[in-house]
């Protein structure tokens, strides 16, 4: 598979701080790449790279194969950004900053016409008339994307595109992001986990400047250590509960009603030993079953939950 983004040794300082201290990813053409770490680990720094407003210490980086320093005209024509916090003309409609957008981008007549009408229904904000200072946080933020796809760049960049939004701001944002797979790829900087989680199939951590991971969502998930068996038995849970936990292989267990989830330190042992748990104290088993980690565990795993 081709990629979009391909980053190799990548390093800035600034003064005595190592921002990206070797940083070496892929991004595949066509993914939804997720960027993640905690605050501070060096993701806007990385962003502002790959967008030429910073240059890096050392190594490079290449966006559809030109390079980010030499090649910045090919990479501006070829990407869309939004920024972490993007400015807008607050006396303009939606459909005038688009259309301003556009033409900044050269995309005239007819093609900026039916552009401007597409994204802007891609963004639900067709027909809105009122003026961008009266919308709200999730309204501007399907604003910034919808002009950031004006140009339609190859490759879109988004950096913490959902971190001040309310729960429906999220959502409709992250369907817009989850509607452009297989059309656009993109490199999409958050540390809210579950927002990667639902709309990623590809991810990199980065910690303290250095990326600690990069891997497939489901082959990421697959490595994770916290394996959680799902045990519903038709009474006796608290019990069972109880004696699971004096299992060497169970790390955690807690009971909801009937249900109990072991994080199982050693998988294959509780396979075994829980029918028989069950069966030692008469009661029956209605289901056992595993549940994956989810993105928020192999995180903390890899980075130790630093916040």
């Amino acid at each position: 598979m081709n990629a979009a983004v391909e980053i190799t040794g990548l390093t800035k300082v600034y003064g005595v701080v190592r921002a990206l201290d070797g940083v070496d990813l892929t991004v595949p053409e066509g993914s939804i790449f997720g960027f993640l770490g905690p605050n501070g680990a060096g993701k806007t720094t990385t962003l502002r790279i790959l967008m030429g407003m910073a240059r890096p210490t050392s190594g490079g980086a290449r966006i559809l194969g030109h390079d980010v320093v030499h090649a910045s005209h090919e990479v501006r024509s070829l990407t869309g950004f939004l920024p972490d916090v993007p400015g807008y003309y607050p006396w303009m409609t939606a459909e005038e900053f688009v259309r301003f957008a556009g033409r900044l981008a050269g995309v005239k007549g007819a093609t900026l016409d039916a552009r401007v009408s597409s994204l802007l229904e891609m963004a639900g904000l067709a027909g809105v008339t009122r003026r961008i200072d009266g919308f709200s946080r999730g309204m501007k933020q399907r604003l910034g994307v919808a002009q950031a796809l004006i140009n339609a760049p190859r490759l879109l960049v988004l950096d913490e595109p959902t971190s001040a939004l309310d729960p429906m701001g999220r959502k409709d944002l992250l369907d817009m992001i989850s509607a452009l797979k297989g059309k656009t790829t993109v490199f999409f900087s958050t540390h809210i986990l579950t927002d990667a989680e639902r709309v990623c199939d590809t991810v990199a951590i980065l910690d303290r400047g250095r990326v600690v991971r990069q891997a497939a969502m489901a082959e990421l998930k697959r490595e994770g250590h916290a394996r959680r068996l799902v045990i519903e038995v038709a009474e006796g849970a608290e019990e069972l509960t109880r004696a699971f936990a004096e299992q060497h292989w169970a790390a955690e267990c807690v009971r909801d009603r009937q249900v109990i989830r072991c994080v199982a330190a050693d998988l294959d042992a509780a396979r075994r030993a829980i029918p028989q748990i069950v069966a030692e104290r008469n009661l029956a088993l209605v289901r056992m079953s595993e549940e994956e980690p989810t993105l928020e565990e192999v995180f903390v795993e890899l980075v130790g939950g630093r916040s």
